[in-house]
């Protein structure tokens, strides 16, 4: 393989390329691969690290980020910082990043790393839901044009209503990447009002007197009311079931999952049903959520966990997940993803691979 002092792929030969004979080669003892797309994150949480209990549960967890995210600007962009910089000498080059301010749009502008920008609308309040949308799109003016967009949050902070505006007010080269079904309670709130959510409202003053019971799960109640036509990142998807995919498939709705386990394992000691994704050839993707739920931003640790816990998966299939797949659902996968000639994806090298098997002895260095 050729690199040019700028990343970018020049030549990808075999060894026996006439073309190699005139020149040096460096050889790597390892698996290249292209630098990693963590495609969910929460860079401005990074002040969080180690500041949140693991094993709280979902709603615990919001209420402790809630109380503790509040902090001065300079400690949050000084860990946003540390933080990025973790994330690119793990070998990651492109993440889609999760926002709710502008704050991290200085060191998005200064780092080597490639940022896809969800700006968050967090809306239960109807009569809140258009001045939300609003701020989200001033919130993003802030960002890279290109590579940005916002997006509901979650089921559980939108309304209805906020769907229905929402839906209204984007193109549809707006990318959409929601949290779905992080926990059996939102299930529990969609299906039958009731659960911890009801607390966690009314402790919050949040009336849910218009919210009626839909008599199934989340994401069958709330996606039809999102556009068909956009990209769609559904993310983390602990609880899905696969009567959930299928009511998606049914819906003739592309979706990409985007599964998080070292937070999900953080948050609800569990993980989703990530052999059964694979089995049905659904469209997966890796992130690494934030430091608040995770103890690093990885994502070979994320990678060691999926193998750990599901060892009949394909290091060949998984690889993509966390490289292509995860470039073309942020929509840059001209330039990351695979080691192909005009690309600048970066090179990671894993050492320590014996036959392509994923193990926890497995380490990386960053090439390129």
């Amino acid at each position: 393989m050729a690199v040019d002092e700028n990343g970018t792929i020049q030549g990808v030969y075999n060894s026996f390329s006439p073309e190699l004979e005139k020149v040096k080669i460096k050889k790597l003892d390892g698996v290249l691969i292209p630098g990693f797309v963590n495609s969910h994150c929460h860079l401005e949480l990074s002040h969080l690290e180690g500041k949140v209990e693991k094993g709280l549960g979902l709603i615990p967890f919001l209420s402790k980020v809630m109380v503790s995210r509040e902090a001065k600007e300079k400690l949050i962009i000084e860990k946003m910082v540390e933080a990025d910089k973790r994330m690119y000498d793990n070998g990651i080059q492109v993440v889609g990043d999760h926002v709710n301010t502008a704050l991290s749009a200085s060191v998005k502008e200064k780092s080597k790393i490639k940022y896809h920008t969800f700006v968050e609308v967090i809306a239960l309040k109807v009569e809140d839901a258009q001045a939300r949308i609003d701020d989200a799109k001033d919130v993003e003016f802030h960002f890279d044009h290109n590579h940005s967009s916002i997006t509901p949050h979650a089921p559980y902070s939108c309304s209805k209503n906020t769907f229905k505006l929402f839906k209204r007010a984007i193109s549809d080269d707006n990318i959409i990447s929601i949290h779905n079904q992080e926990s059996e309670e939102e299930n529990k709130l969609f299906r039958y009002k009731n659960g911890k959510f009801i607390d966690f409202y009314a402790k919050n003053g949040i009336s849910m007197d218009d919210f009626k019971a839909q008599a199934r799960n989340s994401i069958q109640s709330y996606l039809p009311y999102l556009p068909i036509n956009n990209k769609l990142i559904l993310v983390h998807n602990t609880f899905t079931s696969l009567k959930d995919l299928d009511f998606v498939d049914r819906m003739n709705r592309a979706m990409v999952l985007c599964v998080c386990p070292n937070s999900n394992l953080f948050i609800e000691n569990k993980l989703p049903k990530i052999q059964n994704f694979a089995l049905d050839n659904r469209n997966i993707v890796i992130g690494t959520d934030s430091l608040a739920s995770n103890d690093t931003l990885d994502i070979l640790e994320e990678l060691k966990t999926i193998h750990r816990e599901f060892p009949d998966l394909d290091f060949k299939q998984t690889i993509k997940w966390a490289t292509l797949n995860g470039a073309e659902a942020l929509n840059v996968s001209k330039d990351y993803g695979s080691i192909e000639v005009g690309k600048t994806p970066g090179l990671v090298l894993l050492k320590g691979m014996k036959n392509l098997q994923l193990t926890p002895e497995v380490t990386l260095e960053r090439i390129v």
